[in-house]
């Protein structure tokens, strides 16, 4: 992982499954994944179905490098497969036993599994089915969900019944797809509908995806999403049955986490509804409203502090210039030989545009201070650059609580608002003037989709 990276928070993975596709399922996951790769890049795999078996190709690598063209030939002919893009968020779990699909057998056929998520009753599960004589080969709640699945299969003799009663158990954010060796996808949406899952095709193919930018990049016309508490059965690249594995009258309007909006999500996607780029541009002028400034210019930090600028500009009339032309081809391996060239990373991969700030009062827009650590070098830059103020706006509100449902947030002694007043973060990062949006500016530049956002880590409610 980037030093630069090392400020910015983490989503726990990234889902994609395809039913149908005569023959190119395989292929249809590696492009849905490659288009994905912004939700992880310490893991990728694809399982694919050939008869009763199932074949899977994983490691600890950007999806590009997990799969050359040798490795995606033998996985042709499949109509079916599934694939996952990772975050590995602990050391303890960077290691290749945690990467995904996982795949189980049982008595009477194969599952692979694919999840994006965490469970907050995960132990709870694995220490139930480890009394009942279920082994386990790694800590990773894909294996305990898999395990869940394919001992409710075996009680229920029926497959479709067995996911039900396995995903009923399942308690906090999740978005699930499964392949059965009886040449069936599931798609699974938590019923709160923390992550989010989506549904694409075309005339001979179906298929779920954590974003719909995926879906249109492999062809596919994105149809709906995935509902909280609903579980939707592809057969043969069709939908042949939807429905809610708690009851109709149990699903939930979605909690879907905001921060898909503000930062996760590409931004040519579209959510529950809600365009992300719209979003985001919403973001910025809410900032623009609630925390005015008298600049000379506005840029937003790469890439997902754009939009927000780009809005912040809009409605403040002052104008949008490029402040730093991005390194993109700096990647995971980069290597940092002493710590004075550590010290100036963010110039390696972010590097201020001179011609546009120097001289300049300046209005920097991000899209969140976890630690500090990298805007206040980002700031520094500026400076460095000739900015003669820097006036730092943020797109979402201060993070104050460590998040439950699979953000990658970390202890809270760690998060500089947590610990600093407004006033101290200014100060210890630099900034002439700092403006966080409320929670309800955040809210209202949602607004379109109507949905009950998940807000804990800003306000613990």
């Amino acid at each position: 992982m980037s030093y630069l990276r090392s400020d910015k928070l983490s989503e726990e993975c990234a889902v994609f499954g395809v039913s149908g596709s005569g023959g190119e399922a395989a292929g249809y996951v590696y492009n849905g994944l490659i288009s994905l790769q912004h939700r992880g890049q310490e893991g990728a795999g694809i399982a694919a179905l050939f008869g009763v078996s199932i074949e899977t190709y994983k490691g600890k690598k950007l999806v590009g490098e997990v799969f050359d063209a040798e490795t995606l030939d033998k996985l042709k002919g499949s109509n079916l497969a599934i694939g996952h893009a990772r975050y590995l968020a602990t050391a303890k779990r960077n290691r290749k036993s945690a990467v995904q699909p996982f795949v189980k057998e049982y008595l009477t056929g194969r599952l692979a599994v694919a999840y994006n998520g965490v469970l907050t009753n995960g132990a709870k599960i694995k220490s139930t089915l480890s009394k009942k004589g279920i082994t386990f080969s790694s800590d990773s709640d894909s294996e305990t969900i898999s395990s869940l699945i394919a001992y409710k299969i075996i009680k229920q003799k029926n497959v479709e019944n067995g996911i039900i009663e396995a995903v009923k158990i399942l308690e906090g954010a999740f978005s699930l797809v499964i392949m059965s060796s009886q040449n069936k996808l599931f798609a699974v949406r938590d019923s709160r509908g923390y992550r989010p899952l989506c549904i694409g095709s075309d005339f001979r193919t179906t298929a779920i995806s954590s974003e719909s930018c995926a879906l249109e990049s492999c062809g596919l016309k994105f149809e709906r999403d995935v509902a909280p508490g609903e579980l939707v059965i592809i057969e043969d690249g069709k939908i042949a049955k939807s429905i809610f594995y708690k009851g109709e009258e149990e699903s939930q309007k979605s909690s879907i986490c905001v921060f898909e909006y503000v930062y996760f999500a590409r931004p040519d996607s579209v959510i529950d509804g809600l365009s992300v780029y719209e979003s985001r541009f919403n973001m910025g002028t809410a900032l623009a409203k609630e925390w005015p400034c008298d600049a000379d210019v506005v840029c937003g930090v790469p890439d997902s502090g754009l939009e927000a600028a780009l809005g912040y500009s809009y409605k403040s009339g002052i104008p949008l210039v490029t402040g730093f032309i991005k390194n993109r081809y700096v990647g995971r391996s980069f290597i940092y030989p002493s710590q004075g060239q550590r010290e100036h990373i963010v110039r390696i991969k972010l590097n201020p545009l001179t011609a546009n700030v120097k001289g300049k009062k300046v209005v920097l827009v991000d899209d969140s201070i976890v630690r500090g650590t990298t805007c206040t070098r980002i700031i520094s830059a500026l400076r460095d650059a000739g900015a003669r103020e820097v006036h730092m706006r943020v797109s979402s509100p201060p993070f104050v609580y460590t998040c439950h449902h699979g953000t990658d947030i970390g202890d809270e002694k760690n998060l500089i608002a947590n610990k600093l007043s407004l006033e101290q973060i200014r100060v210890k990062i630099g900034a002439d003037s700092l403006g966080y949006i409320s929670v309800e500016g955040l809210k209202k530049a949602c607004e379109k989709c109507n949905l009950d956002f998940c807000t804990y880590c800003f306000e613990k409610t």
